[in-house]
């Protein structure tokens, strides 16, 4: 799995979409808002569900519950990830009006017609279902920064890992489509893009010509030279390739800044998982990364309390943030997922999955603080997010004076780094 389980908060892509999860919801959250506002559908608000852990779907089931006490003339669809590998226990809501799969989704005739010409419940085999079209997304209002689909789907069968079965298999979008949407959304204005989808470093596998990455996005940026920033939502160590290495090198416009899916830093831990990676691997490409972009910043997902995950295999996970020279570590308690096989592997007690966790993260802190103690006195480029808040070039969180415009890019010197953020006035 290459997407990233980012938390399960819920984040509004207007008034009448909410979404949980990954940085793709929140893309395809906005392709259904534009198709709500084309259809003229203010009676409907949607909740774009995650099924990373079981806390995502608690918190949609929450939210949806909310939702009917404080909006109760609305019809409440439910879709997402969630809803694909969950529908029935969703539908028997009584709260939830209509459930809508993955797939589905994406067709903007369903908006038009829920509640009358669909069924209440609209989720079909997505392992079979045809690839979307790349969904029309123009702009993500509130936000500076432009997410770009470029696959969707997974092939991979992490032990600990739902989302193929709520994506689908891995899917890659033709490159003029992309190209042709960051066109449309660098002319509103957008700087800054985040090539983003469930596991985008096996992009190009289904292609003519099957081309990489590295190679998709080396042509991206020279079909859109208005492109004058790019991320990448999350890698995984076992796919990136010698093309995207290079990039990282040569491409000033590909920040230095990498998320790596790692999950795990011990090699029993990692086979248990059925990653494709080693310690060893993960170890080579973050060093590997260093050399070649000097003072980039590298973060990664771990997870905390594994089935069978014994002590000494915990170190080495919380000793891999030191060795492989981790900056933003996002630390998950291991969460059973149904139907999964790690479902079925003995159990660790939720104790002491909480308290790895915790011990995780406070590692994690101690390597963010040394990394933004090390960006003092260094020029940073920041992209303004909102009033008195930006992030540089790594991704670090930067505090400014809050009358700079929202999407500006500013040059400016690092001065203080306290609470986890980088400020430009010293203490």
């Amino acid at each position: 799995m290459g997407i990233r389980p980012v938390t399960a908060e819920t984040e509004s892509a207007g008034s009448n979409v909410l979404n949980f999860g990954c940085r793709l919801n929140a893309y395809e959250g906005e392709a259904i808002r534009a198709a709500l506002d084309a259809a003229n559908r203010n009676d409907i608000i949607v909740v774009n569900t995650c099924a990373v852990t079981a806390e995502a779907e608690k918190q949609a089931r929450q939210t949806i519950r909310r939702l009917r006490r404080e909006r109760p003339g609305l019809r409440i669809v439910v879709t997402g990830c969630a809803a694909q590998v969950n529908a029935a226990a969703f539908a028997a809501m009584p709260e939830v009006d209509h459930v809508v799969g993955n797939r589905e989704k994406l067709d903007p005739r369903l908006w038009q017609n829920v509640g009358s010409t669909w069924p209440r419940i609209a989720v079909g085999d997505i392992q079979t279902a045809p690839p979307a079209a790349l969904p029309a997304v123009s702009h993500f209002p509130g936000r500076p920064r432009a997410f770009l689909e470029i696959q969707q789907g997974c092939d991979h069968r992490c032990t600990f890992c739902i989302i193929p079965y709520g994506r689908g298999p891995s899917r890659s979008l033709p490159l003029g489509a992309v190209a042709e949407q960051a066109r449309s959304m660098a002319a509103r204005g957008y700087r800054e893009f985040v090539l983003t989808g469930v596991d985008i470093t096996s992009y190009g596998h289904d292609l003519p010509g099957r081309p990489t990455l590295g190679q998709a996005t080396r042509r991206l940026l020279a079909l859109v030279p208005e492109i004058e920033r790019l991320r990448f939502s999350s890698l995984d160590p076992a796919e990136i390739d010698d093309d995207l290495f290079r990039l990282y090198a040569e491409e000033p416009r590909v920040m230095p800044h990498a998320h790596l899916s790692l999950q795990a830093g011990d090699d029993l831990i990692l086979k248990r998982m059925k990653r494709r990676h080693s310690r060893r691997q993960a170890l080579e490409v973050a060093s590997r990364l260093r050399v070649l972009r000097p003072g980039i910043a590298l973060g990664a997902d771990l997870i905390a309390g594994f089935p069978t995950e014994s002590e000494d295999a915990f170190i080495r996970s919380r000793d891999l943030i030191g060795e492989a020279g981790l900056a933003f570590v996002h630390v998950f308690p291991y969460s059973p997922r149904p139907g999964t096989p790690a479902a079925r592997m003995p159990q660790l007690a939720v104790e002491v999955r909480r308290a790895r966790a915790a011990a995780l993260r406070q590692q994690a802190a101690c390597a963010l603080d040394s990394f933004l103690a090390g960006r003092i006195g260094q020029p940073a480029s920041i992209l303004v997010e909102q009033p008195g808040l930006g992030r540089d070039e790594t991704y670090a969180p930067v505090m400014m004076p809050a009358d700079l415009e929202k999407g500006a890019i500013i040059a400016a010197t690092i001065r203080a780094a306290r609470d986890g953020k980088l400020w430009l006035e010293a203490a």
